[in-house]
């Protein structure tokens, strides 16, 4: 249950950055993304999503794999994310709390459609596997390698 790549996006559209290691704001997010400060919802800046699922998705569709085709912010492996909705969780020296399912939306269809793949299909595809919406309760910093643990 760890941390498997961290990706940043310093504005709306642009392009992921790789990062060994982030700063999580209580209340704010990720220092340096293009969701940091944005509280319209709860959860809104810091997205999870598990590596197996990009794997598996990779696969089915004869794609090489490419963790950052989701445009999550923290790529996990070995942690059921679903399950940590409604919890708080440790990540490096930061404390989370799980908000919802981050469901797919139509840009994830767009972005992952092909000629074999509509839109609507990709989302479809995606309902319930998309990763998880979280906010963070306890600053600090998270690397890649940390291990996500409960925060009970």
């Amino acid at each position: 249950m760890s941390i498997e790549k961290i990706f940043i996006s310093p504005q709306h559209g642009s392009l992921q950055i790789a990062c060994e290691e982030v700063v999580l704001e209580a209340g704010m997010g990720i220092v340096g993304d293009r969701s940091f400060g944005q509280n319209a919802y709860p959860g809104q800046s810091v997205t999870l999503v598990e590596a197996e699922e990009i794997e598996c998705f990779c696969a089915e569709r004869g794609r090489s794999v490419d963790l950052a085709i989701t445009r999550r912010n923290l790529v996990t492996r070995g942690v059921r994310l679903n399950d940590l909705v409604g919890r708080e969780f440790l990540v490096g020296s930061a404390r989370l709390r799980g908000v919802e399912l981050c469901e797919p939306c139509s840009a994830l269809g767009r972005l992952l459609a092909d000629s074999t793949l509509a839109p609507a299909e990709v989302v479809r595809r995606w309902v319930g596997r998309g990763g998880l919406m979280a906010e963070v309760l306890v600053s600090g910093v998270v690397a890649v390698g940390d291990r996500i643990e409960n925060g009970s």
